[in-house]
C-alpha cells in the first residue's frame, strides 16, 4: 500500500515538474514576443520622431558636383558622413536622445519650437542614445540627454548635459 502511495505521490510531481517547466518555456516565449513587438514599437515611433523634425529652409544645399551637403544652422538625425559635411560650415554637436526620456523630449520641443535660431555656424545630430553603443562607447556617454562637440574628424571637443533650451544649448557651444 505504501509502494503505491509513494508512486503516486513520484507521479504527481513528475506531472507537476513537467506542468512549470511547460509554463516557465511559455512565458519566456510570450516575453520573448513581447520585448520584439516593444522594440518595434520603439524603432517606429525614433522613424516617426525623425520624420516630424522639422528643418528650417535649404537644410539640404546641393553642390556644383550633384552632391547633397548639410547645411549648418540644422536640426537633424545623426549619419556618420554629416559630421565632416557639418563641421566644414561650423559646429556639430551630437544630441544623444531617447524617446522615453522627458529631459530630451523638452529640449525637442524647444528646438523644434525655435528653429530659426539655430546659429548658421550650428548644426545637431540626434543620435538615438538607446541604438548607438559604438557612439556612447566612443564618446564615454553613459545617459542619455549628453551632447557631445565634435570637430570635423569627430574628435570630441566637449561633452555635456543639461540643456533644456535651444538658448542653453548654443551657450554651451564652444
Amino acid at each position: 500500500m505504501n509502494q503505491k502511495l509513494v508512486i503516486g505521490i513520484v507521479a504527481l510531481v513528475i506531472i507537476a515538474g513537467g506542468i512549470g517547466i511547460y509554463s516557465s518555456n511559455n512565458s519566456k516565449s510570450e516575453l520573448m514576443e513581447k520585448e520584439a513587438m516593444i522594440q518595434k514599437e520603439k524603432e517606429a515611433m525614433m522613424a516617426k520622431e525623425e520624420s516630424e523634425m522639422v528643418k528650417p529652409e535649404g537644410v539640404m544645399v546641393k553642390e556644383e558636383d550633384g552632391a547633397m551637403m548639410t547645411k549648418a544652422g540644422s536640426y537633424e538625425a545623426y549619419s556618420p558622413e554629416k559630421i565632416a559635411l557639418a563641421a566644414a560650415k561650423g559646429n556639430v554637436v551630437l544630441n544623444f536622445y531617447a524617446t522615453w526620456c522627458p529631459l530630451c523630449r523638452t529640449l525637442k520641443a524647444d528646438i523644434n519650437a525655435n528653429l530659426a535660431n539655430i546659429p548658421s555656424n550650428l548644426t545637431i545630430l540626434t543620435v538615438d542614445y538607446d541604438n548607438s553603443t559604438d557612439l556612447k562607447k566612443k564618446y564615454g556617454v553613459t545617459y542619455q540627454h549628453t551632447m557631445v562637440q565634435v570637430d570635423k574628424d569627430g574628435n570630441l571637443i566637449k561633452k555635456w548635459s543639461g540643456s533644456l533650451t535651444l538658448a542653453a544649448f548654443v551657450a554651451e557651444v564652444k
